[in-house]
Formats: C-alpha cells, structure tokens, sequence
C-alpha cells in the first residue's frame, strides 16, 4: 500500500495479494515495457528468481547478481535502471520479505516462508471489499478518493466496491464533504461521548499518511512542517485527532530531553496530558525527562 512496506497478519497475506494483485503487477509490467522488456520476458525473469529463491532466503543484491548473467541485455539494461528486480513475483504473491540482519533485508519464497498458508484461490473484488472494510475500521471517516491514494487502486475501480459494500456502510458530512463510515462504526460512536485524546505521535505514523487531502488534519500554514520535502514525516503532537504541534527528542546524558512547538496556545489540561505523554517516551527510553514547550506555549518543565 502506499508503495511502500506495510506488515500484515500471515493468515490475510492471501487476501492483500489478491486485493492488489492487478494493479502492482500492472504497474512493474508498464516500467518493463518502457525499457522494451516484453511480458514473455518477464515471466522467464520471474521463473529465473523463484528458482534463484530455492535455496533460500537472499537479499535483492545476491538475486540480482545470481540472475544478470542469465538474462538478455535489454533485461540487464532494465535492470541497470530499477531500485527492485523483483516486483512482479512479489506482486504474484511468490516472494515476500523475511527475516534480516540490520538494515539488509532478505526476501523468501512464500511457499517457504508461510508454510502452514493454505493456499485457496480469493476473488479480486472480495478480498478489496475486505480490504476497504479494514481501512475505514482504521482510518474512517474517509472518502474513495482517500482509499484509492492508500491502496494504489484505480479510483474508477474503487467506486464499484461502494455499492458492493452499500449494506454495511454509512455516509457522514465533515466539514461540508461527504464521507464514508462502517456502518457499525457510526453507531457505535454516536453512542459513545468524547474523550480528551492527547499523543505524540512518530516519524511517519501510519495516521497521517491514510488520507489524500490533510486539511482536516491541520490548517494549509503549517502542512510544510509536518510534511516535509522528499517525502519526510515529522513527529506531531496530536490533541483530538488533529495535528497541533511537533515534536522531536535527543538524549543529553542520561536525559531525554523532548522539546514540543505547539501550533499555538495549549490548554492546561492538553499540556498536561502531553507532559504525561512525554514521561512515559522517557520512561520507554530508560531516560530521565528534560522537557521543553516553544513557541505560543513555551516554557521548560
């Protein structure tokens, strides 16, 4: 999702394959084909890898180097000009990642890896109901759009799965735009009352990325702090499910010293629930807290 890596339960690694089987593959074949590298020729590529992968785990250099002296040299030229070789057996559901040392991961052959996986074939708009259902569990109120741009789905393709799913969801207005709800969701939190929500979140929380649009997240003025140039994500100091600051931590000694820039004036009850917040990061780091507010609500603690 996202292009990028996400971990999901091994039970439901059938599902996310079938779900997006199509479009990732579709996507590798079309860079192939710029590169003059023809279908025929990447099924032979793939057969090469998966019989590269028997003997086990290996990291995308050793694939690569085991395979480049038997292929043709539009491939290699293809090769010389992509991060990855192996998208389209890992668009098959053939490779998945395993396990690594330090930051070299190795890639393994499912039938390997997942070895009590029983393998069943999954209908491709099924398993994307089942994958639209998880996303708004996750992060509803959301729009097609917003689910397209997460899964990489083709927004055309997504409408369809609206009115196969139209029992189980329900439509909500926020902020003037109709979005989209489980429906047992809905009920549930028309029926449940509002809560103080304070967190400091990470680099690149999961939350900040599953939308398209960010504006109800925080005001355009202060998108470039968060989402910064070449796709970096700042840490964020959310209160209610909005962004209200950042947030970043260095150790000094035996201290961690957390500094929080707040959008503007916090609240008594908001800055000591980030207070808590940062007592229990420190506490996490083996540290003692040295902590720091700048900006509207600065101070030191």
């Amino acid at each position: 999702m996202r292009q990028t890596l996400h971990l999901i339960p091994a039970d439901e690694f059938l599902v996310y394959v079938a779900a997006l089987r199509g479009y990732l593959l579709a996507f590798a074949l079309r860079i192939m084909a710029r590169c003059g590298v023809t279908r025929e020729e990447a099924d032979a590529l793939t057969e090469l890898i998966m019989e590269t992968m028997a003997a086990g785990p290996r990291t995308r250099a050793e694939i690569r180097a085991a395979v480049r002296p038997r292929v043709s040299k539009r491939v290699r030229a293809w090769m010389d000009k992509v991060w990855s070789i192996v998208r389209v057996p890992v668009a098959e559901g053939l490779l998945c990642y395993g396990s690594g040392e330090g930051n070299e991961v190795q890639l393994v052959r499912t039938d390997q890896w997942l070895t009590k996986l029983k393998a069943r074939p999954v209908d491709g708009a099924e398993a994307q109901c089942v994958v639209l259902r998880k996303y708004l569990r996750a992060y509803g109120p959301a729009t097609l759009n917003d689910f397209a741009h997460w899964s990489g789905l083709p927004v055309a393709q997504v409408r369809l799965l609206q009115a196969l799913l139209a029992q189980e969801l329900a439509e909500v207005k926020v902020e003037d735009e109709v979005r989209l709800l489980l429906r047992e969701d809905f009920d549930l939190l028309k029926s449940s009352s509002a809560v103080h929500s304070v967190r400091l979140l990470p680099h690149f929380d999961p939350y900040l990325l599953a939308h398209r649009e960010k504006d109800h997240l925080l005001e355009d003025k202060h998108y470039k702090r968060v989402y910064r140039n070449q796709g970096w994500i700042s840490p964020v100091l959310l209160v209610d499910g909005a962004i209200a600051g950042t947030w970043s931590q260095k150790w000094q000694g035996s201290k961690v010293q957390v500094m929080i820039e707040p959008f503007g004036q916090l609240t008594g009850a908001t800055r000591e629930a980030a207070t808590e917040e940062a007592e229990n990061l420190a506490g996490f780091l083996g540290g003692t807290l040295d902590l720091v507010f700048r900006g509207p609500a600065s101070g030191k603690k």
